[in-house]
C-alpha cells in the first residue's frame, strides 16, 4: 500500500510540474493553430480555411522567439476566392503562477501572450481588393499541456496588414485552437538524426 501510495505522489508532483518543465531555456516548441475552418452546405454555401504553423526556441524560461506562416483561402461557388498569406516572426511570453494578479485556470497550463511581425496580404480574385505589406498581430492565450509535451491551446489575436493594393489597411480578430509539442533541445537533436 506503501508503494502505491508513494508512486501516486510522484506521478501527481510530475503532473503539476509539466507546465515549468516545457518552457524553459534551451527548449523548442513547434507546431500550429488551426484558425478556422467552415464549408457551407446549403446551395450558395462557401468555404473558409486557414493554418498556421510555427515553430520558436526558448531564449530564456518563459520567453520563447521563433517563425510563423499563415496561409488561408475563402471563397464560395461562382464568387472571388479570397488567399491570405504571412511570413514573419513571432514572440510569446508565459506568464508566470501568480504573476502580475494572474493565476492559472489548471495546474496543468499557463496563460501566454503572442506577438508577431513580418509580411504578407491578401487578394481577392476577379477584380476584387488587395493589400500587401507590414503583417502584425498580438493576443492572449492559454496553453493547457495534455502531456508532458503536447499543449492544447487556444488564442484570440488581432492581426492586421498595413501596406500596398486597393485596401492599404485591413484588420480583424482571429480565435485559433490547436496543438504545440515541447521539446528539449536533445529530443530535437536525436529526431533530426533519425530523420536523415
Amino acid at each position: 500500500m506503501k508503494k502505491i501510495f508513494f508512486g501516486a505522489v510522484v506521478l501527481a508532483a510530475g503532473l503539476f510540474s509539466t507546465a515549468n518543465a516545457q518552457i524553459q531555456e534551451g527548449n523548442w516548441m513547434v507546431g500550429g493553430n488551426l484558425v478556422g475552418a467552415d464549408f457551407g452546405l446549403n446551395k450558395g454555401g462557401g468555404y473558409n480555411f486557414a493554418i498556421q504553423p510555427k515553430g520558436a526556441y526558448f531564449i530564456k524560461d518563459n520567453v520563447a522567439v521563433g517563425g510563423y506562416v499563415d496561409l488561408g483561402f475563402s471563397g464560395a461557388k461562382d464568387a472571388a476566392t479570397t488567399f491570405k498569406y504571412n511570413v514573419g516572426a513571432l514572440g510569446r511570453y508565459y506568464v508566470s503562477p501568480g504573476e502580475a494578479g494572474v493565476d492559472n485556470l489548471l495546474n496543468h497550463g499557463r496563460w501566454f501572450f503572442e506577438g508577431n511581425v513580418g509580411v504578407g496580404g491578401s487578394s481577392i480574385s476577379k477584380g476584387g481588393a488587395s493589400s500587401n505589406g507590414l503583417n502584425f498581430g498580438f493576443g492572449p492565450g492559454y496553453s493547457y499541456f495534455i502531456t508532458p509535451n503536447i499543449g492544447l491551446e487556444g488564442l484570440v489575436k488581432y492581426d492586421a496588414n498595413a501596406g500596398f493594393g486597393n485596401v492599404g489597411y485591413t484588420h480583424r480578430i482571429t480565435f485559433g485552437v490547436g496543438f504545440q509539442i515541447y521539446l528539449p533541445t536533445s529530443q530535437a537533436k536525436r529526431i533530426a538524426n533519425e530523420a536523415k
